[in-house]
């Protein structure tokens, strides 16, 4: 149970002082989560972005433009828009000893100027200088304050990121107020690294945040900042290290194959293995030998040969006389790999079934039978693989492929399927070495950095939009010569249908150019409908297959040797790198042509920049990591698991091996929690979430 010390940190935000009824729904939108009303931690560990120094008091004189400022003023006079110029601001002239400066006030609200800027009066004003026909002025001034309001203020304003409806004055009023609601915690962090970084206590910082001395205070480099972004790192990799200790605990089973298949499937693979496919089966062999459990994390560039590598270890946990299960994230990418994995199982005489939440009830029936009899060597399948009425006769090997799209929890709901089941999960994302110990820490890992001989450069081109019919003729020049297209329609909101209609808009387009050799996939059409497109694509019936990123992860088309990603711009850099990997399969030279929409921001800029200059993934993914933040690579803000909500990789990512080493260290002496400081990290765990840990603690 979560300590009792932590409870008015997890009580409704309703009970910190400021937050009623009307206010409440907004900081619930802000920070609650997975639908639960907005609690204190919540806005606590909700970082601002920076912040304005208050404290800026120059004369008008000495002002800098464009950097928000405080002036004394008196007012001098008011300059209404003149008649019929409704679109005119109203103005204030007001000024110093020193010099003077307008007012703007776009549509004020009636008798609004005259309460707050009575003529006359003195007033401090608040916001940024600019010039407009070479005169000083402030649009819509961010305060106005008479002395006495002046000396209620903070001498610093953090500025937190908003919802609509939700002012920043008013957030940062009530994440100062919540600070009275923090409890003195016990310190759970070693006293030697808080004295060499010089970091201040958990409380201390969380005060030099949200109620800041200085605008240093709320750089993401700043002691405070660090501590508590160190304090997460920690609560995630001891996290980690728990789960795989309790994973390891139930003891796996040596699983050493007879040699007898194996031969037999190389055998029918038209292709020697590279040596970094050779040397992750010497690894993966090593683990399923031991008596410990196998967790290892299989990580490859696009086309890298991952699957293949997959199936040999299956193949040995058959030749021990078990079986093996392969789960993919989609039924598309389920069905490609069944048809794959059927002629190499058919050579070597193993049982293969498909397992997907869409099989005939009499079909179902029969695999689960199969599985739980053991007749059925290998099972094939989604997510369905893994549900409570499937049930395996002896299960040695689960293959997970694409395995930032799953959480932890569904790695730990595998043990249920077997005595001991060694777990092999594979990613053709790269992922940044910083993100492989974040999410993945509890893992080995093997990396696969060549590519199958003879695969051949893509040659990545950037197009603008502005010359759409030069690149949909040149496709029809390509079709015309036996080449196969992809085109990927954009990315068009967080909205699945919005990208649909942009998907059938292309088509019909394409359509009336080329008629039945185009198709479209999209995640709405019915599971036999997206089947039968890919099919029709595969075996040439259609020569241009226009999608949204349902393809993104795992179709094959050796023939396809064109891919067209439309508004480019949109898309962040994996998922431009995932696309780009789905042609470049066969004999042929390809080609991607990123569409984009000119002018181009830097961050897109930067994107298709690094697409033109590298087929690397592994370094594509530190790019990626640096423009876009560690949610965003993995996928994890659309799948629903939690990304770090102080931490930021891109600026903190040095102090993870630290927090790693630090939670191997205590683990390896105090794996109970049980010792003063082990208590203290306990409250840590609950402090970040990190509940799943915690609970090990009781269940042993």
């Amino acid at each position: 149970m979560r300590p009792s010390l932590l409870d008015p940190l997890f009580a409704p935000l309703t009970g910190v002082t400021g937050v009623g009824p009307k206010i409440a729904p907004l900081f619930d939108r802000l920070v609650g989560r997975d639908g639960q009303p907005a609690r204190v931690v919540d806005l606590l560990m909700h970082m601002p972005g920076g912040g304005v120094d208050l404290s800026r008091r120059p004369v008008l004189r000495d002002a800098p433009l464009d950097e928000t400022v405080t002036i004394k003023v008196l007012v001098e006079e008011y300059r209404p828009p003149l008649p019929g110029r409704d679109r005119s601001p109203f103005r204030v002239l007001v000024c110093d000893e020193t010099a003077d400066m307008e007012l703007a006030f776009f549509k004020p609200r009636p008798g609004q100027i005259e309460a707050t800027l009575p003529v006359g009066s003195t007033r401090w004003v608040s916001g940024r200088i600019e010039l407009f026909d070479g005169h000083r002025q402030m649009v819509h001034p961010e305060r106005i304050m008479d002395e006495k309001q002046l000396a209620g203020m903070p001498a610093v304003e953090p500025i937190y990121p908003l919802t609509e409806g939700l002012g920043a004055r008013l957030a940062a009023r009530i994440a100062r107020a919540s600070l009275a609601k923090l409890p003195a915690l016990p310190e759970w962090q070693d006293p030697s690294v808080l004295a060499k970084r010089q970091w201040p206590g958990f409380g201390e910082a969380m005060r030099a945040i949200h109620n800041p001395e200085d605008v240093a205070s709320l750089s993401p480099a700043s002691p405070a900042r660090q501590r508590l972004a160190y304090d997460e790192l920690l609560a995630n990799q001891l996290a980690i290290i728990m789960i795989r200790a309790s994973m390891k605990r139930a003891s796996g089973r040596p699983t050493i194959g007879t040699g007898a298949l194996e031969p037999k499937i190389r055998a029918a693979l038209p292709f020697a293995l590279t040596a970094g496919q050779e040397q992750a089966l010497v690894e993966i062999g090593k683990d399923m030998a031991s008596a410990d459990r196998m967790l290892r994390l299989l990580q490859g560039d696009v086309g890298s040969g991952k699957t293949i590598v997959g199936v040999i270890a299956m193949t040995r946990a058959i030749e021990a006389g078990r079986q093996a299960a392969m789960m993919a994230p989609t039924e598309i990418l389920a069905r490609q790999h069944f048809e794959r994995l059927k002629p190499l199982a058919e050579a070597a005489g193993v049982s293969i079934a498909l397992l997907t939440g869409r099989d005939r009830a009499a079909e179902r029936r029969a695999t689960l039978e199969g599985l739980a009899s053991g007749a059925i060597d290998l099972a094939v399948g989604t997510h369905a693989l893994f549900q409570d009425q499937v049930v395996f006769h002896d299960l040695a090997l689960a293959v997970v492929d694409e395995q930032h799209r799953f959480g932890v929890h569904q790695r730990l709901a595998l043990s249920s399927k077997g005595a001991g089941v060694d777990l092999l999960v594979m990613t053709a994302t790269p992922i940044p070495r910083t993100l492989v110990l974040t999410y993945f820490g509890d893992m080995d890992v093997s990396l696969l950095r060549e590519k199958p001989a003879g695969r051949l450069p893509i040659d990545t081109r950037s197009v603008s939009l502005d010359r759409l019919e030069e690149v949909v003729d040149g496709i029809g020049r390509a079709v015309a010569n036996g080449s196969q297209v992809y085109w990927v329609c954009p990315l068009v909101a967080e909205s699945e249908l919005l990208d649909v209609s942009a998907a059938e808009e292309r088509f019909e387009d394409l359509r009336q150019r080329y008629g039945d050799a185009v198709g479209i996939v999209h995640g709405q059409m019915s599971g036999p409908e997206k089947d039968r497109a890919v099919e029709d694509f595969a075996d040439g019936r259609t020569r241009i297959l226009v999608s949204t990123t349902v393809i993104e992860v795992g179709i094959d088309v050796p023939n396809a040797s064109i891919m067209v990603i439309e508004h480019a711009e949109r898309f962040g850099l994996a998922q431009l790198h995932q696309l780009r990997g789905r042609v470049g399969r066969g004999s042929k030279s390809s080609t991607c042509i990123l569409l984009y929409k000119a002018p181009l921001g830097e961050t897109a800029k930067a994107r298709i920049a690094t697409m033109r200059e590298t087929e690397d993934g592994f370094r594509i993914a530190e790019e990626d990591l640096r423009l876009r933040g560690e949610g965003d690579v993995l996928g994890v803000k659309q799948s629903g698991q939690p990304g770090f909500r102080i931490a930021d990789l891109a600026i903190h990512g040095d102090l993870l091996a630290l927090a790693r080493d630090d939670a191997i260290l205590h683990h390896s002496r105090d794996p109970e929690l049980a010792t003063p400081r082990g208590e203290a990290l306990r409250a840590l765990l609950y402090l970040f979430e990190r509940n799943e840990a915690a609970r090990l603690l009781r269940a042993g």
